[in-house]
């Protein structure tokens, strides 16, 4: 049985959120306050955390990063705070969703699902030990979950995991803008393309020679991306 645990001060979303997610034969551990929730987590690691970011104790922000230190189980933010930046800022910290309240049930939910998914996926799907890619100066080990560059160790949102993954599992095939939405954020996301480049250019900068002009990680205008591999580079590969 897939187990939540569900982080909010709000006794009436708690029971809401309890009442829905049982009923869907979830398993449901709760939690009031931010300490409480990094204590549940563990003591007995969820299958996903939603977490709400108003917590009496401390911001959630402080949650997310907090259990990023240790793990990389799935987090889906529910909050009242609807500003573009915010959202960024907690997808960035290592989030895999955000959902602003006030928030339609079968939506989080359908999110929810997604989201679990994908792990489901990325964990009967395995990666092999040697599941190594060079993108410039940068060697991402998939079975390790790390990036190293010039010796030293690059850090990457889990978002950007998320991107980076999908891919590097279709070298040098077109993955559409509209499939690397719904496979990131979800079927029933309010992501747009415009947050799609967002961390497409982040992962240049910390991953390619020249984020300027790339040649691993390409943009095929108006329709999506592809990872080019060394191997598979031309002489005149396609600029982005």
């Amino acid at each position: 049985m897939t187990h939540i645990l569900v982080v909010d001060d709000e006794p009436q979303i708690l029971r809401a959120l309890r009442i829905n997610l049982k009923a869907r034969a979830y398993e449901v551990e709760t939690a009031e306050r931010g300490v409480d929730a990094l204590a549940a987590a563990a003591r007995r690691q969820p299958d996903l955390v939603l977490l709400d970011l108003g917590l009496p104790d401390m911001d959630g922000l402080d949650v997310v990063l907090g259990l990023r230190g240790w793990t990389d189980l799935p987090i889906v933010v529910l909050s009242g705070r609807s500003e573009q930046s915010e959202k960024v800022r907690v997808l960035d910290a290592g989030a895999d969703d955000y959902v602003t309240k006030p928030f339609a049930m079968e939506e989080l939910l359908a999110r929810l699902r997604a989201v679990l998914r994908r792990r489901e996926f990325r964990a009967e799907a395995g990666v092999p030990v040697s599941a190594h890619y060079d993108i410039g100066p940068s060697t991402v080990d998939l079975s390790r979950h790390t990036v190293t560059r010039d010796g030293g160790n690059v850090r990457l949102t889990r978002t950007e995991w998320a991107v980076l993954e999908l891919l590097l599992r279709h070298p040098n095939q077109l993955v559409t803008i509209t499939r690397m939405l719904t496979e990131v954020w979800g079927q029933s996301t309010s992501v747009d393309s415009g947050h799609l480049r967002f961390h497409m250019a982040r992962l240049r900068r910390k991953l390619e020679a020249d984020p300027q002009h790339p040649v691993h990680l390409i943009t095929e205008y108006g329709t999506g991306y592809r990872f080019v591999p060394t191997a598979s580079r031309g002489p005149d590969p396609r600029l982005a």
